[in-house]
């Protein structure tokens, strides 16, 4: 009983102790592309992150190609649900269509699903938001389709994680443009 309770205060001793990280979130750039796409509704199936960009630290990628991060400067959201939302977000504004996320919220099925496998998004010591993977659009009568993205965008490095949140930000508005134009038509 002892170790017990030496235990559970010294939890409750760590838990007091240690200071929450910092938050940041990526706060969505102005839309001001317009594109007109094949679909009325698409539905965001899917965003599947690598590790390290799925996790709550912001990572930042060194010239020999380590990921560092302190384990205070957090993301303010699940990066996959927030880059889902930023997605839907921007294609709805660049598009005109009704697009959402997975699970799709509307009694009709959508048009389109499209689903995005990110290889890489992640930014780098030399000053570049980097995003590249493959995209997939399924359609039930019509062709489906599928490509590769690879996409920048520079920042400060030293200007630190509030930068780096920024840039996230331009490179899935980008993505969105991208998507639009070339996988959405």
């Amino acid at each position: 009983m002892k170790i017990l309770v030496l235990t559970f205060c010294t939890l409750c001793l760590l838990a007091a102790c240690s200071t929450p990280g910092d938050r940041f979130a990526a706060t969505p750039p102005q839309v001001t592309e317009r594109q007109r796409i094949a679909f009325r509704a698409v539905e965001i199936s899917e965003v599947s992150l690598p590790a390290y960009a799925a996790a709550d630290e912001i990572p930042l990628q060194g010239a020999d190609g380590r990921l560092v991060s302190d384990g205070s400067t957090l993301w303010a959201d699940t990066p996959d649900r927030a880059i889902a939302l930023e997605l839907s977000r921007n294609l709805v504004q660049i598009t005109g269509a009704r697009v959402a996320s997975s699970p799709w919220p509307f009694e009709a099925f959508p048009d389109a699903r499209l689903n995005l496998r990110f290889e890489r998004l992640v930014a780098g010591e030399d000053g570049q938001f980097r995003a590249n993977g493959q995209y997939f659009v399924g359609v039930s009568e019509a062709r489906e389709r599928s490509g590769l993205f690879d996409l920048a965008v520079p920042f400060d490095p030293a200007a630190g994680a509030g930068a780096i949140a920024q840039a996230r930000a331009q490179v899935i508005l980008d993505h969105s443009v991208y998507l639009a134009r070339n996988a959405l038509r």
